[in-house]
């Protein structure tokens, strides 16, 4: 006899297959519809939840797996906006941030107050945190320039930066109303209140960091580190709700105090971004439309309320925008994406409304309860809730893709570098760290043009061998992959491995190659060993001999030694772009060390470019002691060096290798040696 299971189709549906099959379906077939009419797919999610939801044909309910999830997307969106700032463009930026959020906090508060007291007839207080209400707003529109890639603008770090600036002020006019109103707000309230905000934030900016650089240095699983990576969100959110702000604040400062562990190019930022843009985030809008009731609008007062709050929210926030672009003298586009990731009212909107109507002050003549914000405001609420989403959606999609369109085109008319990255693998241990610098080492708009070389020296390999170094290939494919690019995998066999590199160079037009070392193996006192010598013949190719003692991605700052006159190499200009991108791709400032003219030639090439840089004059090779003296534990270190013959060439370079793996063994190491085309074939790096 076979059990027969009969489908419950009564509404709400109770199958958790069923309801998961459907927002599923939602979630797949929202972009593909929308897409072709020009309509935000967020926005697509939103109104998908009110046809959906309990308000509507009553398919689903915002229960307690939608309200989990949803929680969770709204996080990730705060927790992804600080991850992806590109920290030296938010220090930059960080008085623009400041003069927007304040723009944008005090406008709706005056707007707003000034509206509740002569037209809604509020109280004082009431009309204070109506205004906080428009104050506040959630980065709803950030997953769109996130997918436009356009993240890294001025306009986005401002926009993002005023946001955690508004929102706490917002959040703790909220704390502050609230406690007057029940009357609360005695000494101890404000000296809690001070030092549970100072003790959550040097917490999560100041220990967070120190527990991700110990977890990532001893664990490289990467499905652990995911998993690590989220407890820290949601870790920092309840300490923001236990100091008595809301759990969004900690999730982006979680985000900022994580920004430099997780490279924007590692597997980890795109298993971190493939799962909240698939799942956590569609999950939180379809939850904001369920919120919608279109039985409230049936009444006058409710419309009018709401109406008068759409017009004020969106008129402050217009104006916020309008003066940031003045002061700052940006571009329309630029006001269009600040206006419209500032715009879309949901999160901490939704706090306030709900904590202020749960606020019941008295009764009245009737006995009807007299609550800090009535039934109509809380009904207002949903409708500016949802009409700012779509004016959000619609703002950020069309700022965006201008701004995405003319970056596209500036670069069109500029001369693309090709990037041909060669990385040359012997073990399955090794391998990640390779790509990983690999990847830190392409410019971030390029993908592909990696390529994976394993060398088998005997022709005759048993298929143990062969199956190894198969599974070596994988293993650098797999890793790439999971950063979402593309590795082209080789296995050659050759009697002499150095030789094998050479020739796939030059049939792959290779324009840098990455070497791993061993340190303690390969570099003796007067040889790099016999197969990097060999290839340090071919000049034509920046080469990076590599020593992995830690992972990447825990590494703090990137110390560059360079000798004099290496700005007359013919590869200084492609050697620089490659650092920069290391900066870029991994969050973390170059530090050069050199002689004055060379810096002054580092100066120029990098003004106005994005990271941060620092420049100190050095030029005594016979003596690194003075460098090393301020080299930290959690440095890397690129010695730039030079083949025999070279401009920059100098006999000290020949101990530099060993030198360096004595004095500093828990430091990565790069040996960089660049472009050097008019050198004679044949010269050897040693003598």
């Amino acid at each position: 006899m076979f059990l027969t299971v009969t489908p419950d189709f009564s509404l709400p549906l109770a199958d958790p297959v069923l309801k998961f099959l459907i927002i599923l379906v939602i979630i797949l077939a929202s972009p593909l519809l929308l897409n072709r009419l020009k309509i935000p797919h967020l926005l697509g999610l939103i109104i998908a939840g009110a046809v959906i939801g309990p308000y509507g044909f009553n398919l689903i309910t915002r229960d307690s797996s939608i309200i989990l999830s949803g929680t969770a997307g709204l996080l990730y969106i705060m927790f992804l906006a600080g991850l992806e700032i590109d920290m030296g463009d938010f220090r930059r930026n960080s008085a623009r941030s400041l003069v927007f959020g304040l723009y944008t906090f005090l406008v709706p508060m005056l707007l707003g107050t000034a509206v509740s007291l002569w037209i809604f007839r509020f109280s004082l207080l009431s009309s204070i945190l109506l205004a906080s209400m428009f104050a506040s707003h959630t980065l709803i529109a950030y997953p769109i320039v996130s997918r436009l890639g356009i993240v890294r603008d001025k306009a986005v770090s401002i926009a993002v930066g005023g946001t955690m600036i508004t929102d706490t002020l917002a959040l703790l006019v909220l704390t502050v109303i609230v406690g007057m109103a029940t009357g609360q707000t005695g000494n101890g309230f404000w000296i809690r209140l001070g030092v549970s905000v100072v003790l959550f934030a040097a917490i999560v900016l100041l220990l967070f960091p120190l527990i991700t650089r110990w977890f990532f240095k001893r664990v490289n699983d990467s499905i652990s580190q995911y998993i690590f990576v989220l407890m820290m969100v949601f870790l920092g959110s309840f300490l923001a709700q236990l100091a008595g702000l809301e759990a969004i604040i900690g999730a982006f400062l979680s985000g900022l105090a994580l920004n430099r562990f997780i490279p924007h190019s590692s597997p980890l930022m795109n298993r971190i971004e493939f799962v909240g843009n698939a799942l956590f985030i569609p999950f939180f809008l379809l939850g904001v439309g369920m919120l919608v009731d279109y039985r409230a609008f049936t009444s006058w007062e409710t419309i009018k309320v709401g109406g008068c709050m759409i017009v004020v929210a969106t008129a402050a926030k217009y104006i916020a925008a309008w003066l940031t672009q003045k002061t700052f003298r940006l571009s329309v586009d630029q006001r269009r994406v600040i206006f419209g990731l500032s715009n879309a009212q949901a999160a901490a909107t939704l706090a306030a409304v709900i904590v202020g109507y749960n606020v019941i002050l008295g009764t009245d003549a009737q006995g009807e309860p007299i609550r800090l914000l009535n039934e109509s405001v809380l009904n207002g609420t949903i409708l500016m809730i949802l009409v700012t989403c779509v004016m959000a959606s619609f703002a950020v999609q069309r700022g965006a893709h201008n701004i995405a369109v003319q970056e596209e085109f500036d670069r069109s008319g500029e001369e693309q570098p090709t990037e041909h990255i060669l990385l040359s693998v012997s073990n399955e241990e090794t391998a990640d760290e390779l790509v990983n610098l690999g990847l830190a080492l392409k410019s971030p708009q390029y993908k592909g043009g990696l390529y994976a070389l394993k060398v088998i020296e005997n022709h005759n390999a048993n298929d143990k061998e062969l199956k190894r170094s198969r599974r070596v290939l994988q293993t650098v494919v797999r890793t790439a992959a999971a950063a979402d690019n593309a590795v082209e995998d080789i296995l050659r066999y050759d009697l002499n491995i150095s030789n094998a590199i050479v020739s796939v160079a030059k049939e792959r037009n290779i324009t840098d190659m990455v070497v791993g070392i061993n340190r303690a193996k390969a570099i003796q006192p007067d040889s790099l060993g016999r197969i990097l010598e060999n290839l340090l013949v071919e000049n034509s190719v920046g080469t990076f001999i590599y020593n992995a003692v830690q992972p990447l991605a825990t590494v703090k700052r990137q110390i560059v030694i360079i000798p004099e006159r290496a700005e007359r190499e013919a590869g200084f200009v492609q050697m620089v772009s490659r650092l920069r991108s290391v900066a870029q791709n991994t969050g973390t400032p170059l530090v050069f060390y050199g002689s004055l003219d060379t810096l002054g030639v580092l100066k120029k090439l990098l003004a106005g470019k994005p990271g941060t840089f620092a420049y100190v004059h050095y030029a005594d090779w016979s003596d690194f002691r003075p460098i090393l003296r301020h080299v930290r534990p959690d440095d890397m270190m690129w010695v730039v060096l030079s083949r025999r013959g070279g401009f920059s060439y100098n006999a000290e370079m020949a101990r530099v290798p060993r030198y360096f793996s004595r004095q500093r063994p828990l430091n990565n190491l790069v040996l960089v040696f660049p472009v050097q085309v008019g050198i004679n074939e044949g010269t050897r790096y040693f003598t």
